[in-house]
């Protein structure tokens, strides 16, 4: 265990992201596919496996364990959580849906593999780039695999470490051996190949007639339910739908009165009475303002992110406190408490010694102080961090800035450069030099005393009787909503295809609050007062109701009508042009019947890397056109064209290597593409926004 502390002191969350968390990417492309409905006792479905809260959450809980023993630490962020989350449903995924078709196509992954993918001579990144598994120089070694293996025999947290490792690497071998299938089956023809360096070196230069489509539609041309109906059977794919609700709502803000701000001002005025007399200012900050006090060296600039008008009092020259300033919702004041030249980075050097007496410590500080050249080897003699080696020095730990610091190393930002020194810290007692500065520059810390306008009782109860009033005219219906808008006058907001995952409404985060009520709802219905992170009253209204599934015809008629009465329009006008130019012999003319002007465009080039400048059915007629002679008209996509072709010629730019490149980046494309298909085709269902 003492180990595994190391570690953790050592490289902190780094090791949480890079291996706790290292198959995250896998489910990159998957999350735009994965759709929001399902049973309501199931957090999803994959190929047909309910997956139920306690199966997830049983998942969720083994990787935040590992977490904890990487971190050495149970405290996480809402970010961290939803990256364990994530993991948990990709671990499921892998389970119900990866591996069994891994399991199809006789992929296997040998105990063999495993041994040398940890140890052997083909070691995974995984592995490779764990800092624990690295010697004193910073390079992988086996015999750190060892000991942690060693350790997982009678340590419970190293196993469970041990035992999630060796499930990554193993999960990674069966990734790539799957998607190998696909990389090496793109067999590129050599016909194939050479017909795209055929047509990628040939350029065009053309002249064409564009006859615009008419904006205004034409009541001739018509388009019958039946037709509709028959488009919408064959295009059926195209019209699935996610589950999602049409909503309205109101939301009564719960905002500080002038009362409130009254308040707030006459607290500010009797502190900053005290502010510019109090000896420790300090403890008079931690006693009486809004906001922590912070030892932060701010240069000029920095405070613009608090209060223009205080950075530009703090760097004006000017001592004593500042006046008082209204920010948002804050009443501040600052003090400057101390000025110096300081750099904003030193890259910083360092032996740790761990349990180690102070004449140890003594001792190795008078060897580097009176011998600099000799620190990497002394670093590497005795320094219990064998990992640091910033810029190819050993013991370097690397830059360091007020926002990059390690806990404890505060002061090298002042320390003399080239001097070394002793600091302690929870890790250990450390021998520490600067070894270089960047150039010093005028900071000043500043002590803010700052006063928060906030609600009272009396103001949030106001907003809430409103946000009641309305709620009892509309008495749970949308009928009644639609009247207590138009009877109190207030604005109602509208926001149309909520998902389960929806918590943003108008201005207003982290509102999953409304999400659930919506989806809990029925048409028609209307909320009681939900309350939102204790500052926003909603009240809101269930105007429609999507369902996971197949959009229903009616809903996309007028869609596809006007897709339909497109293609009619196309068709029709270019027939109409083609009967216009019938006799006309030069491209002139032909501008001249539709009142226009021929185009040119010289160097047309059908190399798939080139850009395309006019459209593909433009682009076609040129390249199967014949020199010389007028094509055309030919439907495009606002309009109908008529091109001639005045020369085409062959190059030599665009190569075999080029033609087989290209193959290569549509091939590895589809193979992105390989398990967001193998996820629509395992239906399945991930209804996680339900429950997070």
């Amino acid at each position: 265990m003492a180990v595994l502390q190391n570690m953790r002191e050592k490289f902190g969350v780094l090791i949480s992201v890079l291996i706790a968390l290292s198959l995250l990417y896998f489910i990159a492309p998957m999350d735009d596919l994965m759709t929001l409905f399902g049973k309501p006792q199931n957090v999803g479905e994959i190929a047909g496996t309910g997956i139920s809260y306690e199966d997830f959450n049983a998942e969720v809980e083994n990787l935040t364990r590992i977490n904890e023993i990487a971190t050495g630490s149970s405290v996480m962020n809402e970010e961290t959580q939803k990256q364990i989350r994530d993991a948990a449903w990709q671990t499921l995924l892998d389970r119900y849906m990866f591996f069994k078709n891994c399991d199809a196509a006789g992929i296997k992954v040998s105990d063999a593999e495993i041994r040398d993918l940890f140890k052997g001579e083909n070691v995974t990144p995984i592995v490779a780039q764990n800092p624990y598994f690295a010697d004193e120089n910073g390079m992988f070694s086996a015999d750190r695999v060892r000991d942690m293996e060693n350790m997982a025999e009678e340590d419970a947290s190293a196993k469970a470490y041990m035992d999630y490792l060796k499930n990554a690497v193993k999960t990674q071998q069966y990734y790539a051996k799957y998607m190998s299938l696909f990389v090496y089956s793109s067999i590129q023809n050599p016909e194939a190949v050479a017909a795209a360096v055929e047509e990628g070196n040939t350029t065009a230069d053309i002249e064409y007639v564009a006859v615009p489509y008419p904006y205004v539609r034409d009541s001739s041309i018509t388009v019958s339910s039946a037709e509709v109906k028959k488009f919408y059977k064959a295009h059926k794919d195209g019209f699935k739908q996610v589950a999602s609700r049409d909503i309205e709502y109101v939301v009564y803000q719960i905002k500080p009165s002038d009362k409130d701000i009254a308040d707030a001002s006459a607290k500010m005025e009797k502190a900053y009475a005290e502010f510019a007399g109090a000896e420790n200012v300090k403890n008079f900050i931690l006693k009486n303002s809004d906001r922590t006090y912070s030892e932060y060296w701010y240069k000029n600039g920095e405070l613009n992110t608090v209060s223009r008008e205080l950075n530009a009092f703090v760097f004006s020259g000017k001592t004593g406190v500042s006046p008082v300033y209204q920010e948002g919702d804050s009443f501040l004041a600052g003090k400057v408490v101390a000025s110096r030249q300081m750099p904003d980075s030193v890259f910083v050097k360092h032996i740790l010694l761990q349990g180690e007496d102070q004449a140890k410590a003594d001792s190795i500080l008078k060897v580097v102080a009176a011998r600099p050249a000799t620190f990497a080897a002394v670093a590497a003699e005795f320094s219990a961090d064998q990992g640091s080696n910033a810029e190819g020095k050993f013991g370097a730990i690397g830059w360091m800035t007020q926002s990059y610091m390690i806990p404890g190393f505060q002061s090298v930002l002042t320390a003399q450069a080239g001097k070394p020194f002793i600091l302690d810290t929870q890790y250990g007692k450390h021998i520490v030099v600067v070894e270089k500065t960047t150039r010093p520059v005028a900071k000043k810390q500043v002590a803010i005393l700052a006063k928060d306008i906030v609600a009272s009782k009396e103001t949030y109860n106001a907003e809430y009787n409103k946000a009641s009033k309305f709620a009892g005219i509309a008495a749970g219906t949308y009928e009644g909503y639609l009247k207590a808008v138009d009877s109190l006058g207030v604005y109602s907001h509208t926001q149309n295809g909520v998902l389960e995952s929806s918590e943003s409404f108008g201005s207003v985060d982290q509102a999953k609050e409304v999400t659930r009520w919506v989806f809990d709802a029925r048409k028609g219905k209307c909320s009681e007062i939900l309350t939102v992170n204790n500052e926003y009253f909603f009240v809101v209204a269930l105007k429609d109701v999507h369902k996971q599934g197949y959009t229903p015809v009616d809903e996309v008629a007028s869609q596809i009508e006007y897709v339909l009465y497109t293609q009619k329009r196309n068709a029709a006008k270019t027939a109409e042009v083609a009967e216009k130019i019938e006799g006309l012999a030069s491209m002139e003319e032909i501008a001249e019947a539709f009142g226009t002007s021929v185009a040119t465009q010289n160097g047309l080039t059908f190399s798939p890397m080139g850009m395309a400048a006019v459209e593909p059915a433009v682009m076609g007629a040129a390249l199967t056109g014949e020199i010389g002679a007028i094509t055309g008209p030919v439907e495009g996509m606002s309009a109908s064209y008529i091109v001639k072709v005045n020369a085409r010629e062959k190059g030599t730019f665009y190569t075999e290597d080029d033609a087989k490149t290209y193959a290569t980046q549509k091939s590895n494309y589809e193979t992105q593409a390989v398990i967001a298909e193998m996820a629509r085709t395992a239906q399945v269902e991930d209804n996680r926004a339900r429950y997070y």
